[in-house]
């Protein structure tokens, strides 16, 4: 019950915050590329969720990545991203989770990691034979770390992300001497516990919400493969809500094996 207020309050503000801000910013439309977009629906138990798959036109795909999103966003909000994925040769799916959007079911820690498994597995018969990467943006690092053990990904990338959801509550709205009220899950040292994949820890050098020192507890859990790029002059949601090559671009060449390994921007 604390997590399905928590979430719903906070996903509120943030979209209110949100939407003040794009008022308040200079219009400007970009022309957005052309791209392969379908709509589904997974069955994830009793829950049906909406998800959204985009992949290229008129060039080879080079990756394919379930995107787990944050918690102020839906599948119709993250379609600039996919079109930018894709004109750059990445197929993805994103999904919303159950209560979400025009998804079906109840707001729910664990039924969230059911819906990205259910997803996964959705993904994975869009896409036979290919490698499929998890992504994970805010809300959704700790729903992709969690579930990452479960299915069979190839790579794992926690963008904007935390240690733990305790820790990301009391960095948002929850005052430390209150963090005992806070559900106990996603904790990063537990879900990646073991991990052995390749791991990119993306984090924006001006994050204000989540700090890069969460950032690099994040990466000091992930695991002997991980690797931490801070990107500079990057706040916490606009790689999503202005998405832009500077930061997706090191993630597309780290998903195609195009980067070598260890970089860190600051």
């Amino acid at each position: 019950m604390m997590f399905s207020v928590a979430i719903t309050c906070a996903s509120r503000g943030i979209l209110l915050r949100d939407w003040l801000v794009e008022k308040l910013r200079p219009t400007r439309h970009p022309e957005l590329p052309e791209v392969l977009l379908s709509r589904h629906t997974i069955v994830s138990g009793e829950s049906r969720l909406d998800a959204a798959f985009a992949e290229p036109v008129g060039r080879p795909v080079e990756s394919v990545v379930l995107i787990c999103h944050g918690i102020g966003e839906t599948v119709d909000g993250w379609l600039p991203v996919q079109r930018l994925l894709a004109a750059n040769g990445a197929a993805s799916m994103v999904f919303d989770y159950s209560g979400y959007g025009r998804s079906r079911g109840r707001v729910d820690a664990a039924q969230f990691e059911e819906d990205a498994v259910a997803a996964f597995h959705y993904l994975h018969g869009l896409a036979p034979g290919s490698s499929i990467a998890v992504l994970g943006f805010s809300m959704g690092t700790g729903v992709a770390a969690a579930m990452i053990g479960r299915v069979p990904a190839s790579r794992l990338v926690l963008c904007a992300g935390f240690p733990s959801f305790q820790t990301a509550a009391c960095s948002i709205f929850i005052p430390a001497r209150w963090a005992h009220i806070v559900p106990p899950i996603w904790r990063a040292e537990e879900s990646m516990r073991g991990c052995s994949m390749p791991v990119l820890v993306v984090h924006g050098g001006e994050d204000r919400m989540f700090t890069v020192r969460m950032a690099e507890e994040l990466h000091a859990v992930c695991g002997e493969r991980a690797e931490l790029v801070v990107v500079p002059d990057v706040g916490h949601n606009e790689p999503f809500n202005r998405p832009r090559l500077a930061y997706w671009g090191l993630i597309l060449d780290w998903l195609a094996d195009r980067r070598p390994a260890g970089i860190r921007s600051e």
